[in-house]
């Protein structure tokens, strides 16, 4: 354990610092390196998670696995995340984030490339019990990935807070979060591709290829510290504060430990109150449901689009591309949409993208084989869940709670969330895997008479349509509740 604490502790600060003269310099060029960095591994992240939706199709094609089977595997990295997403963000507080983000990473793409080699190791196995030990396989390495996964999100942030100052850091920060789209834009895309052209297995190993190109660009661009590369802390840096201030303000911060246990109880005593807050509970509920229609577009979409409505890979994956695309506009404008023409209330703006999502998913689920009414679809649908991930999923539940409970206050919403996106991923391989119809026909030749699989997605459609229409009904209730007073 001491090796691992000091391996990946914060770096110490340099013994020198640079000259004057390269200060101001250095600063600006590490500060912009470690936001592409952030920005762009965590991206790559996303495609090493979002992989096993692209290869769903041709998995179940393989007979290797079923749909239920599916659901199990994809659940397993939302539980781990879940969890893991709430102990990896304390723990990247402490750690030096270039390590700490790579680590994850690398495990990430370490994970993909295991699932490519048991694919081309299990193809044509029919034995039950090989078929068997692929599912738990495939099942303990995924949550693996979700752990792997929750290691991605905290150090990116933390790096905005350690290398960018106040006055851009929400800048900044808004276009980080649209990190996660462009993640899920190339893995539709580029996983997409490899799969058409190579087969499923190679989804998997794009995905790790993409992972390892991420690992590179964290280890060479993500500095952990401005104070590690020899300059001085961002407050003075950035011209927040003087150096004299700053150690004035270093002085008068020092606390006895009476103090200090007084205010880590004051602060025990605020998040076990916001516990109790029925209103972020609603708002808990009201984002798991939106979790549960948002993974089934992600999770489910593009083998919808190829079972039902008829599309190849390549095009099912280019349609659903266009969602995560279009939730960066959403993410982006979501802030300034509350603040400047709702004067902070972000309760309207919330409901009417929640009725746009729901009529986004009937037109896509109910609306048709047309490639241009699914491409509307899937940009209307982008758009208000780009919305609501910020509202919902976030900012409307800090509203609600004190400044010092906001971590408590995410963190529900958080777990919530994800817990909900694994049980959506267990149901939705239920129903599919219980409306799958088997026939026999004659094969092209008509010499002999082949399988043939009829899939029916009727009963989980209403079911992932009911989930967004109960996510943009309960935030009603929320509407006359003032901010928590404590």
């Amino acid at each position: 354990m001491g090796f691992i604490s000091k391996f990946y502790g914060i770096s110490a600060p340099a013994t020198t610092l640079l000259p004057e003269e390269k200060q101001q310099r250095v600063y600006k060029r590490d500060r912009i390196q470690a936001f592409i960095a952030g920005t762009a591994g965590y991206s790559l992240y996303y495609v090493c998670r979002t992989s096993l939706n692209v290869v769903k199709g041709g998995i179940l094609d393989s007979g290797l696995l079923t749909a239920a089977q599916l659901g199990t595997v994809g659940s397993c990295l939302f539980i781990a995340y879940a969890v893991g997403k709430f102990i990896n963000g304390f723990l990247a507080d402490y750690c030096n984030i270039k390590k700490f983000m790579a680590t994850g990473l690398i495990v990430s793409a370490f994970v993909n490339f295991c699932l490519g080699a048991i694919g081309l190791v299990s193809a044509g196995t029919e034995s039950s019990v090989a078929a068997a030990s692929v599912f738990v396989m495939f099942a303990i390495m995924w949550g693996v990935n979700g752990w792997s996964q929750s290691m991605g999100a905290p150090p990116a942030i933390i790096s905005l807070s350690r290398w960018f100052p106040l006055n851009i850091r929400g800048t900044f920060y808004g276009f980080f979060s649209a990190s996660h789209n462009l993640g899920e834009w190339l893995s539709f895309l580029f996983v997409g591709l490899l799969v058409s052209m190579a087969g499923w297995q190679w989804g998997f190993f794009g995905a790790s290829i993409a992972g390892v190109i991420g690992v590179v660009i964290i280890l060479f661009w993500l500095h952990d510290t401005p104070e590690s590369k020899g300059l001085k802390p961002v407050e003075v840096m950035s011209g927040e504060m003087t150096e004299e201030e700053y150690q004035q303000k270093i002085a008068s911060s020092a606390k006895t430990a009476e103090e200090k246990a007084a205010e880590k109880n004051e602060t025990s005593r605020i998040q076990r109150a916001v516990l109790r807050n029925p209103g972020v509970w609603i708002l808990a509920l009201s984002s798991a449901f939106m979790y549960m229609s948002r993974y089934a577009i992600n999770s489910w979409g593009i083998l919808f689009l190829e079972k039902i409505k008829g599309f190849s890979t390549v095009e099912a994956s280019t349609i659903i591309s266009i969602n995560a695309l279009l939730g960066i506009i959403g993410t982006v404008v979501s802030g300034w949409m509350s603040d400047v023409l709702f004067k902070g209330d972000r309760k309207y703006p919330a409901f009417f993208a929640g009725v746009l999502e729901a009529i986004a998913l009937a037109l896509f689920l109910f609306g048709g084989n047309s490639w241009f009414v699914n491409v509307t679809a899937m940009v209307l649908f982008g758009i208000a869940i780009g919305v609501l991930i910020s509202f919902v999923g976030g900012l409307m539940a800090i509203d609600l709670v004190p400044r010092k409970a906001t971590g408590a206050a995410l963190g529900i919403v958080g777990m919530a969330s994800y817990a909900a996106a694994a049980i959506q991923d267990i149901v939705s391989g239920q129903l599919i895997d219980k409306n799958i119809a088997f026939d026999y026909v004659y094969n092209a030749a008509g010499d002999y008479m082949e399988p043939m699989v009829t899939y029916d997605f009727s009963i989980v459609s209403w079911f992932w349509l009911g989930a967004a229409i109960i996510s943009f009904l309960l935030p009603v209730l929320n509407w006359k509740r003032k901010q928590q007073e404590i």
